[in-house]
């Protein structure tokens, strides 16, 4: 394993889906020009839009997507691992996939990822997501081989379920990428808890890159992308304007951490108490 560079780039994605991949290309070129060799964009890096109508229309099949040929003929141009935190991909004629793509150098598409876990919420305030009405969840975990490491795909609301992070790790993943558009009220209360604690307890490096701003769609989202090693320490952090984070990352901090703090190496089966009445949670063993 070896150092390497990478950029979280912070985007402030609309419904014009030309206008965003020009945004993202300039910040990538961006972050390139800084020496970012692995260089992550956030989700909905191509349009963020709660209208369906509006997003179907928008949005194409990855087969035929021109944005995603944009991108593989980007990282191809500027040599580095770019890794398209997500996009809106069209599923027959009215299904959409959260997805995120790991393109290499040569502009091959590496790995994909389904985000899993949908933000179906109802936040103090009269905010309401229901991400399950417009996109169908992934169910598989992936982790991809860089040049320098082992690469943990997921996307957003998947930061809240631990243990998605504690399987990549056991995979041998020692980046972890958090692709995100965290709302404002969520991202201010939990935003840094969540992503230094996934470092923490998987002994993990996260590159996390988010949306950040008051979009056309009439959400608010909070920013703050940031780099953190696995002691939980922040390396870069944006504030909420689009821009670009870099830092070095040295793989072999995780597998001290790891070492030192042996978490993973700790983690013991149990049973789970029997439900209480009202619970849907069957009593299931765990580990």
């Amino acid at each position: 394993m070896s150092t390497f560079r990478a950029a979280a780039v912070q985007m402030r994605t609309g419904i014009d889906v030309a206008k965003n991949v020009a945004a993202a290309e300039a910040l990538i070129r961006e972050a390139a020009g800084q020496g970012a060799q692995y260089v992550l964009t956030p989700e909905m890096t191509t349009i963020l839009d709660r209208e369906r109508p509006r997003l179907l229309a928008a949005i194409s099949p990855e087969e035929s997507d021109p944005s995603l040929k944009r991108f593989q003929a980007l990282a191809r141009e500027l040599g580095i691992h770019l890794h398209i935190g997500s996009m809106a991909i069209k599923l027959g004629e009215d299904g959409v996939a959260n997805r995120g793509f790991l393109i290499g150098p040569d502009g091959v598409i590496r790995a994909r990822y389904d985000k899993i876990h949908m933000f179906d919420v109802d936040l103090a305030g009269g905010e309401s997501y229901r991400e399950s009405r417009l996109y169908r969840p992934g169910n598989q975990a992936v982790a991809v081989d860089l040049p320098w490491t082992r690469l943990g795909m997921t996307v957003c609301y998947d930061v809240r379920f631990p243990n998605l992070y504690r399987v990549l790790a056991r995979s041998g993943a020692a980046v972890m990428a958090v692709p995100a558009a965290f709302t404002r009220t969520t991202g201010e209360a939990h935003w840094h808890v969540l992503i230094r604690a996934r470092a923490i307890e998987t002994g993990s490096f996260i590159v996390a890159a988010a949306q950040g701003g008051s979009h056309e769609d009439g959400r608010e989202t909070y920013g703050h992308s940031m780099i953190v090693d696995p002691w939980g320490k922040i390396l870069a952090e944006a504030a909420t304007e689009p821009g670009v984070i870099v830092a070095e990352i040295d793989p072999a901090m995780s597998a001290t951490m790891r070492g030192r703090v042996p978490a993973l190496a700790n983690e013991r089966a149990f049973s789970a108490p029997a439900a209480g009445a009202g619970d849907e949670l069957p009593a299931r063993k765990i580990g």
